[in-house]
């Protein structure tokens, strides 16, 4: 795992939540604002994916529990799926306060997963 890029991931997680939970309790329903921002959330996890799954092989290894950083990882990675499917298929204000909810999720598990990767076995 990259620290930089956790924090940049953490960064645009948080921006995009607080972004979609505003939007949302203003009463704006899904758009392509929110959506691609969600997306983003997305793009980004699927690039962590793949270096985590090349990290360990350039010899930058979990200091903490791999099964663990990985079960956050897919989950984190359903997350914005789901919630896009949700708020294509309801469009409703409250669509777009589960897009926010969902980024600030991931933010949240992102964080995790670097303290499982960088911190926890020190």
């Amino acid at each position: 795992m990259i620290e930089w890029f956790a924090w940049l991931q953490v960064g645009i997680a948080v921006a995009g939540g607080v972004l979609c939970v505003a939007l949302g309790l203003a009463g704006r329903k899904p758009s392509d604002l929110t959506m691609g921002a969600t997306a983003l959330v997305e793009l980004l996890l699927i690039v962590q994916l793949f270096v985590a799954i090349v990290a360990p092989l350039t010899g930058n290894r979990a200091s903490g529990s791999e099964v663990e950083f990985y079960v956050y990882l897919i989950s984190a990675l359903l997350l914005p799926a789901a919630a896009g499917f949700w708020g294509l298929v309801e469009r409703t204000r409250w669509s777009t306060v589960i897009l926010g909810v969902v980024c600030l999720s991931v933010a949240v598990m992102v964080y995790r997963m670097l303290q499982i990767w960088v911190f926890q076995g020190r």
